[in-house]
Order: structure tokens, then sequence, then C-alpha cells
């Protein structure tokens, strides 16, 4: 009974906010207009941003959930399972496109990397995952053990995830084809980044340099 009445503070919400182009003006608005005692919405949320935030926890949600729903995902590899997340994430913006630009646009900061309030929520279900994809990579060898920096390939890929939801923001492609271009790249990038390279061969043979020498 409690999760239908947050469901529908929350759907009466994103409609205010897709109908007038901005949050309400204050709780009392729209506990109003949904007939309900202007208490009944703090049981859930404290504020409006926390409604936001939890809007783009569920987008996340949803695409990971959706994208391992695929038959294929247990056969894929870490690079292939990002690519299948964010395409299903883009998906649902896409259907929702109208709220996560205007989410987007309004809270994104001027200053590469900085992450917005809105996504706080969503950060967390990324990392989690991103986490997870990581510990899969290196078990597969398709992720390289480096000590001194993996414990910060977290925030590699966050910033990676903000590149992707900024260049959406601004996407005016048909389709958002650019997007979904932009994916493909950075992703690509980022798992020959991560995973074994040149620096790697160069490192092993300077080892084994220094172990002939002993």
């Amino acid at each position: 009974m409690e999760n239908t009445e947050k469901d529908r503070i929350k759907q009466a919400y994103l409609a205010y906010v897709l109908d007038k182009n901005s949050p309400p003006t204050s709780v009392f608005k729209l506990t109003k207009k949904l007939n309900i005692p202007e208490a009944d919405f703090y049981r859930f949320y404290p504020n409006f941003a926390a409604i936001d935030r939890e809007l783009w926890a569920d987008f996340g949600r949803q695409a990971r959930e959706k994208a391992a729903l695929e038959p294929v995902w247990q056969e894929y590899g870490a690079r292939e399972k990002l690519l299948a997340f964010y395409y299903t994430l883009l998906e649902i913006l896409k259907q929702n496109r109208s709220y996560a630009l205007m989410a987007l646009r309004r809270s994104m900061p001027r200053v590469p990397g900085v992450t917005p309030r809105v996504l706080d929520d969503f950060r967390t279900e990324f990392t989690i995952f991103i986490e997870s994809l990581l510990r899969d990579g290196r078990r597969t060898d398709e992720i390289a053990p480096r000590r001194l920096i993996q414990d910060g390939y977290p925030r590699f890929f966050w910033t990676q995830a903000l590149f992707v939801l900024g260049f959406f923001a601004k996407d005016e492609s048909l389709n958002f084809e650019r997007t979904d271009a932009a994916v493909e790249k950075a992703v690509t990038l980022s798992f020959d980044l991560v995973g074994r390279n040149s620096f790697d061969s160069a490192l092993d043979f300077t080892r084994f340099l220094l172990h002939q020498r002993r």
C-alpha cells in the first residue's frame, strides 16, 4: 500500500514537471492535486530533488535489469555488457525524452567531470554495476591487473557515463544516432585502455630484462 502511494506521488510529480516544464512551486500544491495530506509526501521524500534522484536511479536500474534479460547476456564479456547497458539506457531515456533532457540540461554543471546532484543515486547504482564488470573482466583477462591505478577505474568509467549523458543532452541528430556512435567509440577506447595493450607488453618486457640481469 505504501509503495503504491509513493509511486503515485512520484508519477504525479513527473506528470507535473512534463506539463509545466518545471517542478511544483511547493509540496502543498502537489499534494493538493493528489488530494492527500502534505505530511504524506514527507513519509517518502524530503523534497522534490529526492524524487529526481530516484527517477534517475530507476532509469539505471531498469537499464541494467532489462539488458541482463537478453538471452546472450551471459555470453557477453565486460565490454559487451557495458555497451548493452548504455544502449538499453538510451532507449529508456528516449522513452522519457522530455523529462530526461529537461533534468539533464537543468542540472549538468559547466565544469566537465563534476557530478550533478540529480545523478547521485544513479551513480551509486552505476558504480556497483561497473565494479561487478571489472571483477568479471579481471577473471577473464579482459582487464589488465594494474595495482597502482586499477582502484581508480570506477571513477574513470563514471566520467565516461557523464560524457555519454552530456552528449545525449546536446545531441540533435535523428533518433540520437550520434549518441549511439559516441557510446561505441567511448566504450571501445575505455576497454583498449584498461585491457592488455602495448603498455603492458612493454612492462612485461622490462620485467623480463631486469630478471635476466639478476
